[in-house]
């Protein structure tokens, strides 16, 4: 590899602002005071914190200085694996930023939101045309809440026809907050291998299923990577047992416009708008987890719901069989006008061309690099491909140090130790918004890093070089964590 993107730069080193400040510096000239002074009552003053005195150039230069040691989706690539970190159009930010729609406040009666509403009521209407479903609800505020509310809808499901089940069948190619979403539900969860290809046997299905089994959790691309080719077969099993299928949607980015879920026989889907249909979810949110649902789920939906009556949209709560209100007001709205945005200036054509353009990109990194990094299925990926460090094991070089030396070439580190099926595993998904040269440079990239794991280990060993921080003590970190601040 002849340039790298990743250099040490000029990157200065920042204190806490309470050690930049000196008593008299101010940032702002008040006008001059035209009232008399009035002294308060001790008892209310108490003692307050304590702000440091800081001129404006301290505080300018302070957060600039901050922004250069972050990473994201607007810096470069950012490959990390069943996230789909792609890029936001910035008209999307544009959109939710309109007054109409950021001054917006959920206390406001139905007739001074209808522009809010009749946004959120036809937003449905555009999942449920995307993936095949009858009926959405956008209250969920993240993925995991999603999958806790599909898990409350199953129950409810069940519930209502005097069947008391007790288990859910989660496969090891699922998402691992799966089974803490059924556990919150009363579920047990019920361990499945999937087969030598990575994705679920009929066979192993129809052997757990069973009558006190509510049915089944399946991630749809799975985290291998991999269309569950037999999505068919187990659903049919699953249902003629009196099961539902609940379908993980994290990984939707792939199927856009191209998998009816609801054919398949999926009976809950859960979305997330911030992965899918743009707004990526890096600094912890906020995100947004609709729950698509079959027409025999819609009456347990959240409420409110958003209802259109004579041409007017308003909130709802007169369903008696819902499961209730799952979240403050009516959900992450914000996020919701940004995937609105998205899929208006997408187009159907546009969206189901991403997830072509999403699969390309995956598929083209695993075929140029599956002779350089062992890959454990090697058959047609989705969004995105697992490979593991099986190859540089005998040089002692593991994925974690490879990714840290990823860094030093300018790249954020892809999703790594997931799936827990492959060893080491390290799983990379490019997205669709990533151009072929970009996509090359993160190929010569690992390259190059395999060729050192060879022939200079010891460069891999004691990577990052370039970064602000070298290699930290992660298992310091997490057993003894400074809260402190």
């Amino acid at each position: 590899m002849k340039d790298s993107q990743g250099t040490s730069g000029l990157i200065l080193n920042e204190p806490l602002l309470w050690e930049k400040g000196k008593p008299g510096r101010h940032g702002f000239s008040f006008p001059r005071r035209d009232v008399e002074i009035n002294e308060l009552n001790e008892n209310l003053i108490g003692e307050g914190p304590d702000f440091p005195d800081l001129s404006e150039v301290d505080v300018v230069r302070h957060y600039t200085r901050l922004s250069q040691w972050n990473f994201g989706a607007d810096t470069g690539m950012y490959p990390l694996g069943s996230c789909t970190m792609k890029y936001n159009p910035k008209t999307n930010e544009k959109q939710a930023n309109l007054p109409g729609f950021a001054k917006a406040h959920p206390f406001l009666s139905s007739g001074l939101s209808q522009g809010v509403l009749k946004l959120m009521f036809d937003l449905k209407g555009f999942l449920s045309e995307i993936t095949g479903m009858d009926a959405v609800t956008l209250q969920p505020a993240a993925g995991a809440h999603g999958e806790f509310a599909g898990m409350l809808l199953i129950h409810a499901f069940h519930k209502s026809k005097g069947m008391k089940r007790t288990k859910i069948i989660i496969p090891d190619t699922a998402h691992g907050t799966n089974p803490a979403s059924a556990s919150l539900c009363g579920f047990r969860s019920i361990p499945l291998k999937s087969n030598e290809d990575g994705i679920l046997s009929p066979e192993a299905v129809s052997e757990i299923m069973d009558a006190e089994t509510a049915g089944i959790m399946v991630t749809n691309p799975n985290t291998l990577g991999l269309f569950e080719d037999n999505i068919r077969e187990v659903t049919d099993i699953v249902h003629k047992r009196g099961g539902l299928v609940y379908c993980d949607g994290a990984n939707m980015n792939a199927v856009m416009g191209i998998v009816d879920m609801g054919e398949i026989g999926i009976d809950v889907l859960h979305l997330n708008l911030h992965k899918t249909f743009s707004t990526p979810h890096g600094g912890g949110g906020p995100g947004s987890g609709p729950v698509c649902v079959g027409k025999h789920l819609e009456p347990f939906l959240p409420i409110p719901r958003v209802v259109q009556t004579n041409g007017k949209y308003s909130l709802s709560e007169d369903f008696p069989d819902s499961i209730g209100k799952i979240h403050a007001f009516y959900g992450n709205v914000g996020v919701m006008i940004k995937a609105y945005s998205y899929i208006l200036s997408m187009g159907p054509e546009n969206l189901k061309k991403a997830s072509q353009l999403a699969v390309l990109n995956a598929n083209y990194i695993k075929e140029k690099l599956k002779k350089i990094f062992h890959l454990p299925h090697d058959k047609p990926c989705m969004h995105e491909c697992v490979f593991s460090d099986k190859f540089q094991k005998n040089n002692k070089i593991t994925t974690h140090d490879m990714v840290k030396r990823l860094m030093d070439y300018g790249f954020h580190p892809p999703t790594i130790y997931f799936p827990l099926v492959v060893n080491g595993a390290m799983m990379i998904e490019p997205t669709e918004t990533e151009s072929k040269e970009d996509i090359d440079f993160f190929i010569e990239a690992l390259a190059a890093i395999a060729d050192e794991a060879q022939n200079n280990p010891d460069r891999v060993r004691n990577a990052p070089q370039k970064c602000k921080v070298r290699r930290l003590d992660e298992t310091a970190a997490a057993r003894r964590p400074c809260l402190s601040g």
